[in-house]
């Protein structure tokens, strides 16, 4: 049985993870930017608070929230969508992968960006 809570709480944070990023690279302050997300979407800074905790979205709130973020009615329903929001492996991952690309010199950043090339055009497509 589909889980549609689950489903838009991953999903609206997702969008608010694009939100920061797109702040963050315009050179905002990482302070108030909840706040900011909060009154972009139409809602209290309170409520957004409990949404990212455990409050369920309704269908009128999700609505709300697609056509502030700009994305199609029922965005937020879809279960299937890859997770945009990293988990803790995710991070690790990157953060080594940033080490490593730091501490290589040029020759040493050809090969790791050939050996990533090569393995995405390797993996399955996603279904």
């Amino acid at each position: 049985m589909p889980n549609i809570t689950v489903a838009r709480r991953r999903n609206v944070l997702a969008l608010h993870r694009r939100f920061l990023e797109g702040a963050v690279a315009a050179g905002l302050p990482a302070k108030g930017l909840d706040q900011s997300f909060a009154k972009k979407i139409e809602i209290s800074p309170s409520m957004w608070s409990q949404i990212k905790s455990s409050r369920p979205i309704g269908d009128n709130l999700a609505r709300q929230i697609e056509r502030h973020c700009d994305v199609e009615a029922g965005w937020l329903d879809k279960e299937d969508r890859p997770s945009e929001v990293p988990d803790a492996a995710e991070d690790r991952f990157i953060a080594a992968a940033r080490q490593a690309w730091r501490t290589a010199n040029a020759k040493g950043k050809r090969e790791l960006g050939g050996w990533l090339k090569k393995h995405v055009q390797d993996a399955d497509p996603p279904p």
